[in-house]
């Protein structure tokens, strides 16, 4: 998406630890009109596919969901990153490594909200090692849902775990693949 590219050259910062910063439009304030836009294009991205509900984890990758979802007009399920109190009853779960907060947290589910019948779309703001992902791969797993698909808005290519999902024959796209970044410049990989 040419257009988020655009965004993050113009308003991105690269920080130390190759952490990129989005937070005027993505991720701590947010661009709800080119998020709508997002959306639109995620949807075409997937089009013709049986999605009945879309995944994402707390908190920067639900306004994308929800974008999305408006589109696509199917619920959005978030997993939370820990189990809280309004959290009763059975959960899924996985524990996943935070590259951007060098941590590790546990992603829960309620078992209400996916089952066996559930064609899944998991969506996130970003793909760097793939850890969130497949934290939220295996909770489809214990659900019995069906993956459709992962999109992220932002893939770090060069941390590979884009590639690496794919080499499973997962369908991962990324409206944005950045290739290489320093303190003065990101380049993106064609698509």
């Amino acid at each position: 998406m040419k257009a988020l590219e655009e965004k993050i050259l113009s308003e991105g910062t690269v920080l130390p630890g190759s952490i990129l910063k989005v937070g005027s439009f993505l991720n701590h304030q947010l661009d709800v009109d080119f998020l709508m836009e997002m959306g639109k294009e995620i949807c075409r991205l997937f089009s013709g596919r049986e999605i009945n509900k879309i995944l994402t984890i707390e908190t920067s990758g639900i306004a994308i969901a929800i974008a999305c979802a408006a589109e696509m007009h199917v619920p959005v399920v978030f997993a939370k990153k820990n189990k809280t109190g309004n959290l009763s009853g059975d959960v899924y779960s996985a524990d996943i490594h935070s590259y951007t907060h060098g941590n590790d947290y546990k992603a829960v589910v309620s078992c209400d909200y996916l089952g066996k019948d559930d064609k899944v779309l998991i969506i996130d703001d970003f793909l760097a090692n793939g850890k969130a992902i497949e934290g939220l791969i295996s909770i489809l797993g214990q659900a019995g849902s069906t993956l459709v698909g992962v999109c992220c808005a932002v893939e770090k290519g060069f941390q590979g775990g884009g590639d690496s999902l794919r080499a499973r024959g997962i369908d991962v796209k990324s409206l944005a693949v950045i290739d290489s970044m320093s303190d003065t410049s990101i380049t993106f990989r064609a698509q």
